[in-house]
């Protein structure tokens, strides 16, 4: 889901080192590409390490995906945009943290649970849940806000609480894969402005008249 810093476990603490290096290679090259050798060189264990920890290759990836759930989730839990005592604001103020976090290569900001989830959903089932309850459960961390600030604008429609923070989550996800095609960190970031945009349109709040953020996704040469 975003950029977090690189913890550093302590030498024999096998099973996170090896989560923590199934977190740096599997953003970086996926998970498939990613094989055991790898994982054991980059965590600094042996094969049988690995296979005593995990059972297999599958096994690691569900066990992934739940420790990229655990660590971003106290990342967010701390953020400054649970501050404001508006609940649009945090709303508001959730997307420009999203987009202060775009930083570093892509990999480095980039979503573990949605590089896995596009790879593995109909090859490996226990990977593809793990993604989504890390997915779908961190989208339902905003239905209390935005719920909250659906009453107190009286708003009424076709849409929920929940359907906007799924689509929030939509946008972000699908904005990391754009960001991949193009090698360009700048489609995450005007895809967040078009999404605060959209946010401020929904509760029938003015825009700012001088404009954010403007950017192109730059263009590779062919």
């Amino acid at each position: 889901m975003s950029r977090r810093p690189k913890n550093q476990p302590e030498r024999g603490d096998a099973r996170k080192r090896l989560l923590e290096a199934a977190r740096a290679l599997i953003r970086a090259q996926g998970f498939a590409a990613t094989s055991v050798d790898q994982l054991c060189k980059e965590a600094g264990v042996t094969k049988g390490a690995f296979f005593h920890q995990f059972g297999s290759k599958d096994a690691l990836g569900v066990a992934a995906a739940d420790y990229w759930t655990d660590t971003t989730s106290a990342f967010f839990e701390t953020a400054p945009y649970h501050s404001p005592s508006d609940p649009l604001d945090r709303v508001l103020a959730y997307i420009d943290f999203r987009k202060s976090i775009i930083a570093g290569t892509l990999p480095e900001f980039t979503c573990l649970v949605g590089t896995m989830a596009q790879e593995v959903y109909a090859s490996a089932p226990a990977i593809r849940d793990a993604c989504a309850r890390s997915i779908f459960g961190h989208a339902k961390t905003l239905e209390t806000d935005i719920s909250a600030a659906m009453k107190a604008r009286g708003i009424r429609s076709d849409w929920t609480a929940a359907s906007l923070a799924r689509h929030m989550q939509t946008v972000i996800q699908g904005a990391f894969v754009l960001a991949k095609a193009a090698d360009d960190p700048n489609v995450v970031r005007e895809s967040l402005d078009h999404l605060k945009r959209y946010v401020r349109f929904l509760f029938a709040v003015e825009a700012p008249s001088v404009p954010e953020h403007r950017s192109t996704p730059k263009r590779r040469k062919p």
